[in-house]
């Protein structure tokens, strides 16, 4: 039979609406307590047909899902259910079990023992009430068990990320206690798959060389849509990638595109770019170079059918981060000003694809950025990928700027750690003060005039 559901029970032994307590057969106590098999193993003799005459009637539908409710909760079934608003039916249900007079008003009350011992002196459930609903309706569970047994299958749905490599265990642990698997997928036979398919994507990553997320889909997971924006899947994919390449918080459309990127997932591979300044290798940029006027490259460009091959496979690089830097040095050095690189805040999919092949060809990459946390984690996100040396970019460099800076704006924001110089962590700590790389021109274009020389 259905059991709907009921509000919840009020115990002890209260007072039917007559005020009068219901009637008990006399060898019933108020504190009898039903004894026999534990409610959720109970099995007896039980003569269903009396007793679905006795306890199936629907006007009770109420008391047995209240019964049932104590014993998962493995509650003694003793005391008083009670049912504040009953219909006619009920309170006719109630009657007839219990053998008193009809009432018709207040609020309707069932005293357990007093049902156990009908069930046990009339035969038809000789191991009491207990056994009685289990045969009506069927085994109870306790709640302990099927939470345990829930918590065992949540276990199992995260075993996926015990396969990931070092860098990803803070991700792994991290969404093992946020609940951003059980907020997507709601059930662990839901959650399990979705796991594994993270773990999948994330262990493929960063893509080398930067591909399409639809394409990298298609290759890696069930199909292209898998990373659809707004799916599932997507979400978790996302939230590990930020742990692997370390992209800062955020949100929107844009800075979503921007940490894809960052793991060499791109919506196509025109709307990645590179700001450039003098590189050459092929006659667009020898041209470029030669009027000394900055170049933006395209992911394409560099990963094509005919890729760009600029720069010698010997030389410095220059790399700043704000594109003022690249302007003022294109404005005052033109054509002899050595090749430099802006990555324009965290690194594109461009700029990280441009500065490996740079590397690999033998180029030695020097970085300035601004001294200020976010600044910090750019660099640090640049280092993750390519190697670089500091250019200006130290604790001491640091130090100096902010002695000599008039009226520099707090630091804000949570610190971040300097591999290329723990010292310059300590210094903005200790400072609390931001520079911001324009206000560092002077100094560094006088390395770029005399490395041009």
């Amino acid at each position: 039979m259905n059991h709907a559901a009921t509000p919840p029970d009020r115990d002890g032994g209260r007072a039917t609406a007559g005020g009068t307590s219901p009637s008990v057969p006399p060898v019933a106590t108020a504190d009898a307590v039903p004894t026999g098999p534990s409610p959720a193993d109970a099995r007896t003799d039980v003569d269903t047909e009396r007793l679905g005459r006795l306890l199936g009637d629907p006007g009770l539908t109420w008391f047995v899902d209240r019964v049932r409710q104590r014993m998962a909760r493995d509650r003694a079934l003793t005391g008083s259910v009670t049912l504040s608003d009953p219909d006619e039916s009920q309170r006719h249900a109630a009657d007839r079990l219990l053998g008193r007079a009809p009432r018709s008003s207040g609020s309707l009350s069932i005293r357990l023992t007093t049902v156990d011992e009908i069930l046990r002196r009339s035969g038809v459930s000789p191991d009491g009430l207990a056994a009685a609903v289990v045969a009506l309706t069927g085994p109870v569970v306790l709640h302990t068990e099927t939470r345990d047994r829930e918590e065992r299958a949540w276990e199992e749905a995260y075993a996926a990320l015990g396969t990931l490599d070092a860098e990803l265990v803070p991700w792994a642990e991290r969404i093992r206690g946020d609940g951003l698997v059980r907020r997507l997928a709601r059930t662990p036979e839901v959650a399990g798959p979705l796991v594994e398919a993270a773990v999948r994507a994330l262990r493929a990553l960063p893509a080398s060389p930067p591909t399409s997320r639809a394409t990298f889909a298609a290759r890696n997971l069930s199909g292209a849509h898998a990373l659809d924006e707004g799916t599932p899947l997507a979400t978790l994919v996302l939230s590990g990638i930020r742990c692997l390449t370390g992209f800062p918080d955020g949100s929107g459309a844009q800075w979503r595109r921007e940490a894809w990127a960052s793991a060499g997932l791109l919506k196509d591979d025109l709307s990645s770019t590179v700001l450039t300044l003098n590189l050459r290798g092929t006659p667009p940029l020898d041209w470029m170079a030669d009027a000394g006027e900055p170049a933006v490259l395209t992911l394409r460009s560099l990963t094509g059918r005919a890729p760009v091959a600029p720069v010698p496979t010997a030389g410095t690089v220059h790399l700043c981060e704000n594109p003022a830097v690249l302007s003022a040095a294109a404005e005052v050095l033109g054509p002899a000003c050595p090749p430099m690189v802006c990555l324009q805040g965290q690194p594109s999919a461009a700029a990280l694809t441009l500065l490996r092949d740079l590397s690999a060809r033998g180029a030695r990459l020097l970085y300035h950025g601004d001294f200020d946390w976010g600044g910090v984690r750019i660099a640090a996100a640049l280092a993750r990928s390519v190697s670089w040396r500091p250019w200006r970019y130290t604790a001491a460099d640091y130090r100096a700027a902010v002695s000599t800076a008039a009226e520099a704006p707090a630091l804000t924001g949570s610190p971040a750690a300097t591999p290329w110089d723990p010292a310059l962590a300590v210094a903005l700590a200790e400072c609390g003060v931001r520079v911001e790389e324009e206000t560092q021109l002077d100094d560094l274009l006088t390395d770029l005039r005399a490395g041009s020389r």
